[in-house]
């Protein structure tokens, strides 16, 4: 594993998600996200997501021309007015590291909020349990939470620590 210190939580039973910090920094990565109705879309983000509006750039008139959210650190969308029609992409999908715990709260939340669609948390043969979401311009964004150890696939945890090793992966 790394020395690099990750705002991930240990995938354990309990495990508590990190508190959404408000400062600025250098994003090392960022998703910008078109959207048909920023309101709507941000509503989603905000009220069925849990992220948070770390700031808006007011636009012409006094409508928003970008709306910086943000979950974690490091998981920061920019939402914007889209130029145009939007049209659901069918070859990506955003993907957020999650708490296993959260995800069906998550979920319900979601689904009580409406706008987009929210399925149910599933475990994937890579010792993750995700939740994949859609949001109102139909983009897809999934919630990835590493599994507890007395949940995961211990031999898939064992070929990973051969893979590694055989590929050099530290």
């Amino acid at each position: 594993m790394t020395t690099i210190p990750s705002p991930v939580p240990e995938p354990v039973r309990g495990a508590v998600a990190p508190p959404i910090g408000r400062d600025i920094y250098g994003m090392p990565s960022f998703a910008t996200l078109a959207a048909s109705d920023v309101d709507a879309t941000v509503a989603w983000y905000t009220e069925g997501l849990d992220f948070i509006v770390l700031f808006t750039i007011p636009g012409p008139g006094g409508a928003p021309a970008l709306v910086h959210l943000r979950r974690w650190q490091f998981q920061d969308l920019l939402v914007r007015p889209a130029a145009g029609a939007v049209t659901p992409g069918n070859a990506v999908a955003l993907t957020f590291a999650a708490v296993h715990d959260e995800l069906d709260g998550l979920a319900a939340r979601a689904r009580a909020h409406g706008g987009g669609s929210a399925g149910h948390p599933v475990d994937t043969a890579w010792n993750t349990r995700d939740l994949t979401t859609t949001d109102p311009d139909g983009t897809v964004v999934v919630f990835s939470a590493g599994r507890p150890p007395e949940s995961a696939d211990a031999r898939f945890s064992a070929d990973m620590g051969r893979w590694g090793a055989e590929q050099a992966v530290e």
